[in-house]
């Protein structure tokens, strides 16, 4: 009798006949590649929730409306260029990140690059998980600790599933914000006039945040995941359907969604607003005391946070698969155990600094992948086991982008890090080529 784990001469598993193979090592074939509105769904739905909003209100609280429109418009319009040029290359190739980074940083090296934009994400995935279980805890009482956990393993289950649990979770979830998000921004615009919003200064005029610093937030906010934007669209047919999957994610969701809670945020203009407590979607749906509406609310806040949850552990899972030689779903697995644990110590706490971070080391990583493989080395493959050019570029741009932000704060740190570490690893990669011809003339 057959094991329920081999059928097939391919090795495909009874769970991977199932849920689908994950080709956590291989490329996506076009036979395995699914349709457009298919991957724009699990685009959509992954910037499109209630922390994007939530980013929207720290912009416009920090900035007044009209400048944290401008950096939510301007840093999207960016993300948009990033996300739709490494996702071309999964498309093109069919392979993910970490197959990708591999050509890039070496086959060695890249283990540093996808490991640690994995481990970024696996944090993504505590700090969201810790906000549904702070969330919860705060509007009811419940315990903490049983509401992060119930929401950590709800969120894992439909990460096991793999790519069509993102696109089934994306189905419920986009509508639900797409309703009840718009109805909170026009609710609460109703009973103080869009002119007020419009004209909304912020909590702290006079010492406002920079709008330098306002653009890292927004491109920081999903800097990581777009990096690793391949392990999405290597499931898109051809490069039109990729493009337009990202699109759906950045401008539109994710612009949306922090428009909607800057929205609300100048409408009530809280003198204070804590949006990581109550003053945000989900606290503004309870307070109005509807029992129906509080119910909606949880559904709401749990299919929000458990879509952005779940393709971050989906990312850290094939990153982390790849490096150390599991299925995708034996990684989920143990990353969802670490990553509810870390979630019990209330690291959500560190979203502003976690975010400053992102934008110093994680924009290199996607610049000198986008310069390697579209202009220096377009047909590239593995050819060695570390690439110094990529590592260099990397602790360039990731150095000024530090000096950046301790010397020159009013500039964004998440633009300085792509600009210099793009043009140092054309530069390197130049030089490297001429000393090459010299010595094959010696």
């Amino acid at each position: 009798m057959s094991s329920p784990q081999s059928i097939g001469a391919d090795g495909e598993t009874a769970l991977e006949h199932v849920l689908g193979e994950e080709y956590e090592r291989a490329p996506v074939p076009q036979a395995a590649r699914r349709s457009m509105l298919s991957v724009a769904t699990v685009w959509i739905s992954f910037p499109m929730i209630i922390t994007s909003a939530m980013t929207g209100s720290i912009l416009v609280a920090g900035m007044g409306f009209g400048r944290a429109l401008a950096a939510m418009l301007l840093g999207n319009v960016l993300m948009f260029a990033y996300v739709a040029l490494l996702g071309g290359l999964g498309a093109k190739h069919g392979l993910n990140f970490a197959l990708l980074a591999s050509r890039v940083f070496g086959r060695k090296g890249y283990a540093l690059a996808s490991g640690l934009l994995s481990s970024l994400l696996l944090g993504w995935y505590a700090v969201q998980t810790g906000i549904t279980g702070n969330l919860i805890h705060s509007s009811s009482g419940a315990s903490y600790l049983a509401m992060t956990c119930i929401a950590g393993v709800l969120y894992l289950a439909v990460t096991f599933v793999g790519i069509r649990g993102l696109h089934w979770l994306g189905m419920i979830s986009v509508p639900l914000f797409l309703v009840l998000g718009t109805w909170v921004a026009i609710d609460a615009a109703g009973h103080t006039g869009w002119s007020a919003v419009f004209a909304y200064s912020g909590t702290h005029p006079a010492s406002s945040m920079a709008f330098g610093v306002g653009l890292t937030i927004v491109i920081s906010l999903f800097v990581d995941a777009g990096t690793v934007s391949p392990d999405f669209n290597r499931w898109a047919k051809n490069g039109r359907d990729s493009l337009v999957a990202t699109f759906t994610a950045f401008p539109f969701a994710n612009c949306y969604a922090m428009l909607m809670g800057g929205i609300m945020t100048a409408a009530i203009a809280l003198p204070d607003p804590q949006p990581f407590a109550m003053d945000n979607m989900f606290g503004y749906m309870l307070h109005q005391h509807e029992t129906w509406l509080s119910a909606i609310a949880v559904v709401f806040l749990f299919c929000s946070l458990g879509s952005v949850c779940a393709h971050c552990l989906y990312n850290s899972a094939v990153g982390w698969s790849r490096i150390v030689g599991v299925k995708m779903r034996t990684a989920a697995v143990i990353l969802a155990a670490v990553g509810i644990a870390v979630a019990a110590a209330n690291v959500w706490a560190l979203f502003i600094p976690w975010l400053s971070l992102l934008g110093i080391i994680v924009p290199p990583i996607g610049a000198i992948v986008i310069v390697d493989l579209y202009l220096a080395r377009p047909g590239a493959e593995i050819d060695r086991q570390w690439r110094a050019q990529a590592f260099a570029a990397w602790a360039i741009g990731s150095a000024v982008a530090y000096i950046v932000e301790k010397q020159v704060p009013t500039l964004s740190t998440a633009v300085s890090a792509f600009i210099v570490s793009a043009i140092a690893y054309g530069l390197i990669t130049q030089m490297s080529k001429k000393a090459s011809v010299a010595a094959d003339r010696a």
